[in-house]
């Protein structure tokens, strides 16, 4: 690859990947202003050690799961030649409202980097919890009239929708009105379901929760206006399930991380998504094309695609096998340079929302209701839970957690209103022998979640989080409690991005010295309140049916 400049305009030569023609040739782009002003094959030159091809770009990902901001999120991300996002920030929006939302827009403008922001439908996700704010349809109409919002985010209330619930069908009508795509989510919708959810009469054309292959074909098989997102995340992981779409149906298929965690987000993003998908005999074009072009032209956005003209958003890799990002372009600025970011790091400001009191270990005393009771299971790279029921085991009227059964307390405990009781309730899967983790990291209405073998440092984990006004904590009997701060809304850390993610990668290996076998328990922890995704989950309300989409009781 060389590389000339001018004060604003240069060239950069190496072998250009032209996704739209299917071919690659030795050639140089040059750049003025920002775009691409020319594109020239170099006729005389058989090779060269480096290949130009467009920016990666994560179709949907919520940024605050990195804990980090913007600003940091894109210092790490250009490294792996991610030039753009998709990004949903209703998990801030369920602490601040539409102020969160305004705080991520105003925050991703301090870098050279593509966020592309939505308006959050689902504020709260569900009238089931407890969350900091709500956004009403009046203010995503508000949102929806702005140029800084690309569309309408994951449409969660999926009951709703196929219920026709008037104010769900309201916040479609204003996305459609808009013109700006509406994102879908709706994990194992099937048939007649699935049919009326994606009606093209309602406009909604995404879905990024399949965990199974047929799932996925079933939505495309409604029409040719759905597009199914290929997650791989920190705790989702579904791109095997999901690799032969790349097979069958490339030009409906993009690559989103969802969430991801600031160490993974470190080691590489989009990237290895592609990467996987050639080593697994997925056609370069198609996978590239999924990182890239179809994103652009699904959100329609102002991204450039290596075209005359187009924004110089692009990149130079090693190779395409690997996709060894060597060079990050945006607008024509080199971000990224041999593994290093070239975006400054800023200061971000810090807002908050939290009012939990104390807890005891008292409060996490569970009366024996009955013989039999259910117990949520987690599995590792799922964010989808199972149903069990088991007997009871009680000392003196108590339930007891059961270790040698991996049967653990979980707890949401209430960050808005003092004084709340916790919701308390069993989950198998974690692994823990002793000790207790904890976070405010819990989608989507980000009150405090615990784990724990032990009543004591259940409570222990819940008040570091709560007096830190937010983080990720482990209790270990013994020691001093671990936590790593987030007190942007509980959700983020305001340090350097690689200093987060080497603090969590430490609080990680705690929580799997206490026992866990999960590859990554915080980000399993943080979905076991999410109630729209089935099948049994925990509010700071109490025990959730997702499958009938109502409150259970723990006793059977």
């Amino acid at each position: 690859m060389g590389t000339s400049r001018g004060a604003e305009s240069f060239a950069v030569s190496g072998n250009i990947v032209d996704l739209e023609n299917e071919w690659i040739y030795p050639g140089t782009i040059h750049v003025e202003n920002g775009h691409i002003a020319a594109i020239v094959p170099n006729k005389g030159r058989k090779k060269y050690d480096t290949f130009l091809l467009p920016g990666f770009v994560d179709a949907h990902v919520h940024i605050e799961s990195s804990m980090l901001p913007p600003s940091e999120f894109a210092r790490l991300a250009v490294r792996h030649g991610t030039v753009a996002t998709v990004s949903d920030p209703h998990e801030i929006a369920n602490v601040l409202g539409v102020a969160g939302v305004r705080y991520m827009i105003e925050n991703g403008r301090t870098v050279p980097f593509k966020f592309f922001f939505g308006a959050p439908s689902c504020v709260p996700a569900t009238d089931f919890e407890t969350a900091g704010d709500a956004i009403s349809s009046d203010e995503i109409a508000a949102l929806l009239a702005d140029d800084d919002i690309f569309y309408l985010t994951e449409m969660m209330n999926f009951p709703g929708v196929l219920d026709a619930n008037s104010e769900v069908l309201q916040k479609l009508r204003l996305a459609r009105a808009a013109g700006k795509p509406i994102d879908g989510h709706a994990p194992g919708l099937t048939g007649d379901a699935a049919h009326t959810y994606f009606d093209p009469a309602l406009g909604i054309t995404t879905d990024h929760e399949c965990f199974t292959l047929d799932e996925a074909l079933g939505k495309l098989a409604v029409g040719p206006h759905v597009r199914i997102l290929i997650r791989e995340g920190s705790a989702a992981r579904n791109f095997e399930a999901l690799l032969p779409l790349l097979k069958r149906h490339p030009e409906r298929c993009l690559f989103c991380s969802d969430d991801k965690h600031p160490n993974d987000l470190e080691r590489g993003h989009i990237n290895q998504l592609v990467a996987r998908a050639v080593h697994e005999g997925v056609d370069l074009f198609a996978a590239l094309r999924a990182a890239s072009v179809n994103p652009v032209q699904h959100y329609r956005l102002p991204v450039g695609l290596l075209r005359i003209g187009d924004p110089a958003d692009f990149i130079a890799v090693r190779d395409l096998t690997d996709l060894q990002v060597v060079q990050t372009y945006i607008d024509g600025q080199l971000v990224a340079d041999s593994g290093e970011t070239r975006i400054p790091r800023l200061p971000a400001p810090v807002v908050n929302r939290f009012q939990a009191s104390p807890t005891n270990p008292t409060d996490f005393i569970v009366i024996q209701g009955g013989a039999q009771m259910r117990v949520i299971v987690a599995d590792d790279g799922q964010i989808v839970t199972r149903c069990e029921i088991v007997p009871v085991t009680a000392f003196k009227g108590e339930v007891q957690l059961d270790i040698a059964r991996d049967i653990l307390k979980i707890a949401v405990v209430n960050r808005y209103t003092a004084g709340v009781a916790p919701a308390v309730a069993f989950v198998r899967g974690f692994g823990l022998t002793r000790g207790a983790i904890a976070g405010s990291v819990a989608h989507d209405s980000h009150n405090v979640l615990v784990v724990g073998a032990d009543d004591t440092e259940i409570s222990r984990a819940v008040n570091a989080v709560t007096t830190a006004g937010g983080g990720l904590a482990v209790a270990t009997p013994g020691r001093d409690v671990k936590i790593l701060p987030l007190p942007i809304a509980g959700l983020m850390s305001g340090d350097d991005g690689f200093t987060v993610a080497r603090a969590y990668e430490v609080l990680d290996a705690e929580a799997k010295a206490l026992g866990s076998a999960l590859s990554a328990p915080f980000m399993t922890l943080s979905f076991m309140a999410l109630l729209v995704i089935p099948s049994l989950k925990l509010s700071d309300r109490g025990l959730f049916d997702g499958e009938t989409f109502q409150f259970t009781s723990l006793f059977v």
